[in-house]
């Protein structure tokens, strides 16, 4: 499955009959008169890849932290495997965390430092020697056992970081921001090696993230904050495809918002006159809204045709003027002017050397198919 960045997923998430194994009900975390978590409520099934996405100071790392056992909610409670938290030590949970510095010790070897949390749990010394090798060989770090930190890569520490979480065998392991320090090719690759790891051994993962591809690419589903809230919760799918909101659509991927009042409103179609697009929008489906009310359509960049010559029809359609343009390789993004002043983002793949070339200062046109806008009323 293709996510928006141009990665492939993980198989498609199903909701499974069996209980949830964590269960977040109403949870509020204030410090004074903030409320960096605001009554939360959210259930986390076992196998699942979760990422609580969200920008700076949004409450996704309060919100891991009190799953951690490491803050102590204002209210409401957490479910692990069916036992309330309250009262319950992070040493005492079956869950393990990753911080996002990844924490290593500078004067232990690679394998010291995984084995770590089996000695403070007084493990049999021949146990622990078998499952630091097995959790090394698991995380391709077999032959760097004897190194210190200082002596590996970025993406090296990271799998180190990683295999001293899983060695305990948690049932449920978080991770805060765990590839926020590798560079962009690197972070794409360990992506695809959470994935199999996750895979392999079954446990559940909490990831919070500000990436909203690696999001996309990790993700069995997304749990999207803003403001200490889970404004949207869905599949990477759902989330891109279907947003509930101006601020999902917005933040989730590159988008085109248009606002405008509903014209018609049919329960297979509605029509928007919008004057920033200068035209009228016809969707393919109904919404739920008044007569004459305010709503905005959103439409991705990726599913906007671009043409040097007039489309069919004139609903969906848009005359523009190139303003600026970006090649990035295997595609590139236009902004195109409208006569309303709007600038407008279409983006194209480069499948062909010899495609017809779109220049600056170039009159276009635009459209787009009617089952692509979403409409918002919020």
């Amino acid at each position: 499955m293709a996510t928006a960045g141009g990665a492939v997923k993980a198989a498609p998430w199903k909701e499974p009959s069996a209980r949830p194994y964590v269960e977040i009900e109403h949870l509020t975390k204030a410090f004074g008169d903030f409320k960096a978590v605001d009554d939360v409520s959210l259930k986390i099934y076992q196998g699942e890849i979760f990422c609580l996405l969200g920008a700076s100071g949004c409450g996704k790392t309060t919100l891991l932290r009190m799953l951690g056992g490491f803050e102590e909610p204002s209210s409401g409670r957490i479910l692990i495997d069916g036992e309330d938290m309250a009262g319950v030590p992070p040493y005492e949970r079956p869950v393990n965390m990753m911080f996002q510095s990844y924490a290593l010790f500078p004067h232990m070897t690679v394998e010291q430092n995984v084995a770590f949390g089996l000695k403070q749990d007084r493990i049999p010394k021949a146990q622990i020697a078998e499952r630091v090798a097995a959790m090394l060989e698991l995380v391709r770090l077999g032959g760097l056992a004897r190194r210190k930190p200082h002596q590996l890569s970025g993406g090296q520490r990271q799998r180190v970081a990683l295999a001293r979480a899983l060695v305990k065998r948690p049932k449920l392991l978080l991770l805060d921001e765990p590839l926020g320090a590798l560079d962009k090719k690197l972070r794409e690759h360990t992506q695809f090696e959470l994935i199999s790891l996750q895979d392999k051994l079954g446990v559940t993962f909490v990831v919070v993230t500000h990436d909203q591809e690696e999001a996309m690419t990790l993700a069995s589903r997304i749990g999207v904050m803003n403001h200490g809230e889970i404004v949207q919760a869905g599949t990477p799918s759902e989330i891109y495809e279907f947003p509930n909101s101006k601020f999902v659509a917005d933040f989730v991927g590159s988008v085109n918002i248009f606002e405008g009042k509903l014209i018609e409103d049919e329960p297979e179609h509605v029509r928007i006159g919008s004057p920033e697009l200068g035209g009228v929008i016809y969707v393919s489906h109904g919404i739920s809204a008044a007569p004459e009310a305010v709503v905005w359509a959103a439409v991705r960049p990726e599913k906007i045709l671009m043409s040097t010559s007039p489309p069919a029809g004139t609903d969906n359609v848009a005359r523009g003027v190139v303003q600026d343009i970006a090649y990035l390789g295997d595609l590139s993004i236009y902004l195109v002017r409208l006569p309303t002043g709007k600038v407008v983002r279409v983006t194209q793949p480069n499948t062909s050397r010899h495609a017809e070339t779109v220049t600056w200062d170039q009159p276009v046109y635009l459209s787009w198919d009617s089952s692509s806008p979403v409409v918002v009323t919020r």
